[in-house]
C-alpha cells in the first residue's frame, strides 16, 4: 500500500493554525513522524486565498525537505499552483490532482512529461461527478487518452475513483469498487487512491466505517491512499489486509512493521 500523509493539510485546525502562525517546529515534526510511520509521499495543502498559497506551498515544501527525505505531494485546487509548486523540490513526488475538469490537465501533464512525477487523477469532468460506474469509466478513459498523449505510463498515475459519503449512497461502495476492479483490470500497473475518510463524513464512530472501507477497497484493488499513517490501529489494518491478500510473502512486511512500532498489539 503506497500511503500518501494527509495530516498537513490546512484544511485540518491544527494544521491551519500551525500555518498562521508560521509554526515551523510543529510542522517539521509532524513531517517527519508521519516519514518515519511509513508514509511514501508527505501531502502538502496551504488552504489558503489563491494569492498566498504558492508562497505559503513554498514556505512549507522548504520545511518538509528540510526535515526528512519523503517526497512531497503536491496538493492545490488550482493546477497552475501545483505546475509551479512542483519546481521548489528537490525530488520527484506526487500532484494532488488533475481531473477532466477545464484545462488541469493541460496544465500539469506537459510539466510532468518526461519526468518521474506522479500523478492523481480524479474520475470527474466538465459534467461534474459522475453518477454511474459507467460514466466514471469514460472519464477514465479521457484521461488514459491524454497520458498517452504526453507519454506518461500508467505505471505514474493514481486514479482517484471518486469516495463519496456512505450515507449519501444508495449502493454501498459498489460503484467505488466495480470502478476500481475495472480500472486495475484495463491497467494493471496503474494505482488507484482516494482519501479513505471520505468514506464515513456525517456519520458516528467514524473509524469503523473507515476500516471497513480500506478492506473492501484493498480487495477490490486499490493501493494508495490518502491517510493518516499516525494512526496505529489504521496502519495495522493496512498491513494485515495486505498480507491476507497475498500481497506480503510470508509476512515479511507484517513482522517487520510490528517490529517498528508502526502498529501495537
Amino acid at each position: 500500500m503506497i500511503i500518501i500523509g494527509e495530516k498537513l493539510n490546512g484544511s485540518i485546525p491544527s494544521m491551519a493554525k500551525a500555518i498562521a502562525e508560521k509554526n515551523e517546529d510543529y510542522i517539521r515534526d509532524l513531517a517527519k513522524r508521519q516519514s518515519e510511520a511509513g508514509a511514501a509521499f508527505l501531502d502538502l495543502c496551504a488552504s489558503v486565498p489563491e494569492n498566498e498559497e504558492l508562497e505559503v506551498l513554498k514556505w512549507l515544501i522548504d520545511l518538509v525537505q528540510g526535515a526528512c527525505d519523503t517526497p512531497i505531494c503536491v496538493d492545490s485546487p488550482s493546477a497552475a499552483v501545483c505546475a509551479e509548486a512542483v519546481k521548489f523540490c528537490r525530488k520527484p513526488g506526487l500532484i494532488n490532482s488533475v481531473s477532466g475538469e477545464g484545462d488541469k490537465i493541460e496544465k500539469i501533464f506537459p510539466v510532468i512529461a518526461g519526468t518521474k512525477w506522479e500523478c492523481i487523477a480524479l474520475l470527474s469532468d466538465d459534467k461534474g461527478i459522475p453518477r454511474t460506474t459507467e460514466r466514471r469509466l469514460e472519464v477514465f478513459e479521457n484521461i488514459m487518452q491524454k497520458a498517452e498523449e504526453y507519454k506518461i505510463p500508467a505505471s505514474r498515475l493514481h486514479i482517484d475513483p471518486l469516495i463519496e459519503m456512505l450515507c449519501a449512497s444508495e449502493d454501498g461502495i459498489e460503484k467505488v469498487t466495480n470502478t476500481i476492479k475495472e480500472v486495475k483490470k484495463r491497467y494493471p500497473d496503474i494505482h488507484v487512491t482516494g482519501g479513505a475518510s471520505n468514506i464515513s463524513f456525517n456519520l458516528p464512530a467514524r473509524k469503523y466505517i473507515n476500516r471497513a472501507f480500506i478492506i473492501l477497497a484493498m480487495n477490490a484493488g486499490m493501493d494508495s491512499a490518502i491517510i493518516d499513517p499516525l494512526n496505529k490501529d489504521m496502519m495495522g489494518l493496512l498491513y494485515a489486509t495486505t498480507a491476507l491478500l497475498g500481497q506480503d510473502e510470508f509476512c515479511i512486511e507484517y513482522i517487520n512493521a510490528f517490529r517498528e512500532g508502526l502498529f501495537g498489539n
